[in-house]
């Protein structure tokens, strides 16, 4: 159970577990795509390949990777995690497509699995007002 602080977020130790794993993650791949080292993976599958080359080609991968980088920023920070962690859902979706469906390995599960699981625990704190959302 995620333990609350006085205005009843996340403060316990999964919260801040998920919040820095999560935070430190995201940083680094948003910042590595941006060095000279290339550390970027293709994927293993023609078709993870091409998706990720046309996210990189279209100049879209770099506006992705900006985002991942000032959501980092913030759930590190541990200020506006909310939207942070809202703005990740998307990008975690698409991260959880790639790893499912498009580069399948165990490897690749078990970050997709990581990745929407921490996305998640950051939400948490807020499903009562998120809830809403869901309601037609």
């Amino acid at each position: 159970m995620i333990a609350l602080d006085a205005q009843g977020r996340g403060s316990g130790a999964a919260f801040t577990a998920a919040r820095i794993i999560f935070g430190g993650w995201f940083l680094f791949s948003g910042v590595e795509y941006f060095t000279p080292f290339d550390l970027q993976p293709l994927g293993n599958t023609p078709l993870a390949q091409e998706f990720t080359l046309a996210l990189i080609h279209s100049g879209l991968f770099a506006w992705i990777k900006v985002m991942e980088v000032v959501a980092a920023l913030l759930i590190l920070a541990n200020r506006a995690v909310l939207p942070a962690a809202l703005a990740c859902v998307p990008l975690n979706i698409v991260i959880g497509y790639w790893n499912f469906v498009l580069d399948p390995g165990v490897v690749e599960y078990a970050f997709g699995i990581v990745t929407l699981l921490l996305n998640a625990i950051l939400l948490w704190p807020w499903k009562g007002e998120l809830i809403g959302l869901l309601r037609w």
